[in-house]
């Protein structure tokens, strides 16, 4: 069986927000421990947590059972900076699957399904289709890497599936895209469906 190491992207600065999400109460939890049990729930082999932006605050925030938690110092530089060093810690993995720490509601199913799909055809990527939508999470074969490695700034990984969709394998999910927590309006929309158990 391929090693699939999760890699949950908590390093962002929060600019748009105005203050550092990764701490902000949801549910039982912080946003970032929300994504963060449910990849450390799933079959995953291995989970590093990535943080960079209120570093000392996220990681009081969150209570790792399995993860690995790693700094990227270089978190102004956009998320391409946290991959690489998510890339860095995951070592010899087969796949990496990446999930973004400020999208809650993925859940272990979908993770399960997207590293399942890839790991039955080994395609350099594969991509949720959330009801006809692609989002995150996304599995990248281990060819993929020197190439990951070679990415900058934000959304880069997008750049990849926008230049080249043939090498992402789609795995249909029959649910609605979750949001993710760019400002605070999202905060609010995110913490009330969760509080109302959607």
């Amino acid at each position: 069986m391929a090693r699939a190491v999760g890699i949950v992207m908590g390093a962002g600065a929060s600019r748009r927000l105005g203050r550092p999400k990764q701490s902000l109460p949801l549910g039982d939890t912080t946003l970032l421990g929300w994504v963060l049990r449910d990849a450390e729930a799933s079959r995953l082999d291995d989970v590093v947590l990535v943080l960079g932006g209120a570093a000392g605050a996220a990681r009081a925030a969150v209570e790792p059972v399995r993860a690995r938690v790693v700094l990227n110092d270089a978190y102004g530089e956009g998320c391409a900076s946290s991959l690489l060093a998510g890339l860095d810690a995951a070592g010899d993995a087969d796949a990496v699957v990446l999930l973004l720490g400020d999208m809650p509601g993925v859940g272990p199913a979908v993770i399960d399904a997207v590293r399942d799909a890839w790991e039955a055809s080994r395609p350099w990527a594969a991509i949720a289709r959330w009801r006809g939508v692609p989002g995150h999470p996304m599995a990248f074969a281990a060819e993929a890497f020197p190439e990951l490695r070679g990415l900058h700034g934000d959304k880069a990984v997008w750049r990849l599936r926008d230049a080249r969709p043939e090498r992402f394998l789609e795995v249909p999910v029959d649910a609605p895209i979750p949001a993710d927590v760019d400002t605070w309006d999202d905060y609010v929309t995110v913490a009330s469906r969760f509080a109302a158990g959607a």
